[in-house]
């Protein structure tokens, strides 16, 4: 289920990026129809399956995978969904790839497993690296929802609205002690086929899902094509948009005839060799006012 790049709307709402900046993320409702949630499912409940059978599950039953699209080449079709990848390139702009992803699986909690202080910023070292307040935003992130969480405690995702905003919360002096939840902490409630896009600045953690259902997404992380990536490269496919091989890293740098040049493909300075740029030049959708989509 390959996503063409003709259908992608023009970008994100005034609304939309007033609601991203100041509360760090947004909910948008029914991006996924019936049938594609029901094919994404599905693509996961294999890999599951075939974790399952290998005894290579964690606690509980739990997957998390890394490289979402490597590790579930059916999933290719959510890392440039017309109906949210507009909200990426829109913050980012056009020299972008996908550093970091992973479809999870967590089924219902069993017992009450130790204490584990879990918020965090996405971004590693970039928290203690970078010297600025806030810092960066760098990358943002998709959450695709297979699974109902409309309701709390069902491995919801935990937000504290506004706080990309803030380099720190208050925790407990270690993981394992005891504490409250950050203040303004929420558990976000989504429905099958509803995506959070979110900075990736914004201090946030997962619920345990003490309900019945099991729950299943898949992240998508974005960053500028001159952040290193985490993920693995997918095997090759015909089936591949040109966006889409921008986003999994696959176009050939061997375009730029330079030697010397080559190697600073992903730094942007060849915009007529990254896909992305070409679509939204030729669609008017290049905005000069905002750096990250000029030229």
């Amino acid at each position: 289920m390959t996503t063409s790049t003709t259908a992608i709307p023009a970008g994100i709402t005034a609304e939309q990026r007033a609601d991203f900046e100041r509360d760090g993320y947004i909910i948008v409702r029914n991006v996924l129809s019936t049938e594609e949630v029901a094919h994404y499912t599905a693509a996961i409940d294999e890999v599951y399956a075939a974790h399952k059978a290998a005894g290579a599950l964690g606690p509980d039953g739990q997957l998390h995978k890394l490289s979402a699209v490597a590790s579930c080449p059916p999933l290719a079709g959510l890392a440039s969904h017309p109906t949210v990848f507009p909200l990426v390139w829109s913050i980012l702009g056009w020299n972008v790839h996908i550093y970091h992803s992973h479809l999870d699986v967590h089924p219902t909690v069993t017992e009450r497993t130790p204490y584990r202080f879990e918020w965090h910023q996405d971004g590693g070292r970039q928290n203690r690296e970078l010297e600025t307040n806030p810092r960066p935003r760098l990358s943002v992130k998709l959450a695709f929802w297979l699974s109902d969480v409309s309701q709390p405690g069902r491995g919801n995702f935990q937000v504290v609205p506004g706080s990309h905003l803030t380099n720190r919360i208050d925790g407990p002096p270690r993981r394992d002690m005891q504490w409250p939840a950050p203040e303004g902490a929420i558990e976000v409630c989504a429905n099958p086929g509803d995506v959070v896009f979110f900075d990736r600045r914004i201090w946030h953690a997962r619920s345990f899902n003490y309900s019945d259902i099991t729950r299943k997404a898949a992240f998508f992380g974005y960053t500028y094509r001159w952040v290193a990536r985490r993920d693995e490269v997918p095997a090759e496919s015909a089936e591949y948009t040109p966006i889409q091989r921008q986003l999994f890293d696959m176009l050939d740098a061997k375009t730029v005839l330079d030697p010397e040049l080559s190697g600073d493909h992903a730094w942007g300075h060849f915009p007529e060799d990254v896909p992305l740029h070409g679509y939204l030049k030729e669609n008017n959708l290049l905005d000069p006012s905002y750096p990250p989509l000029q030229p």
